[in-house]
């Protein structure tokens, strides 16, 4: 938990909550380890995943934590609000990758042919796709946590996506 803490300056909700389920806990460690320890992706890209799967699955404790995370990795309040809306006309290759989590997230990890060889077009390996996929089951996690223990937002709320 000190280690959760010090990551987000306190200790938030969503922490206080998985630790009351010790399996949860668990769970969520392993995951965010692996990525954390294994994983390739920088910031920008973690959040802007983050970001995406957020708003297809209707969270607003994540994209409200990765809106600020967003702004810590270096994407400005408009920008994150075009990554959860799925408009990222910023950057062609990160967009890409995008569209395939935004799919695999809607979809029940269903990817068109389409959006996959456009994110391989687009510079993006096999490899890299792959783990996308491990930050995508990390994001489900604590999407659908938050849903199934209605975790309440300690956090300044996310912009709205119909915000300018």
């Amino acid at each position: 938990m000190e280690k959760l803490a010090r990551r987000s300056g306190k200790l938030l909700n969503i922490h206080a909550e998985m630790a009351s389920s010790p399996v949860v806990l668990a769970a969520y460690a392993g995951l965010t380890d692996a990525v954390a320890k294994q994983g390739s992706f920088d910031a920008r890209t973690r959040e802007a995943i983050a970001l995406t799967v957020g708003a297809v699955d209707g969270c607003d404790y994540c994209q409200a934590a990765h809106t600020a995370g967003g702004r810590k990795a270096g994407f400005t309040e408009e920008e994150a609000v075009a990554i959860r809306r799925g408009e990222v006309g910023f950057d062609d290759r990160l967009a890409a990758l995008l569209a395939v989590l935004r799919e695999a997230a809607g979809n029940v990890g269903h990817v068109s042919d389409q959006a996959w060889n456009t994110a391989r077009e687009a510079g993006w390996s096999e490899q890299e796709l792959g783990e996308a996929f491990a930050h995508l089951a990390g994001n489900l996690f604590t999407n659908f946590f938050n849903h199934y223990a209605r975790t309440d937002l300690d956090l300044p709320p996310a912009p709205p996506l119909n915000a300018p």
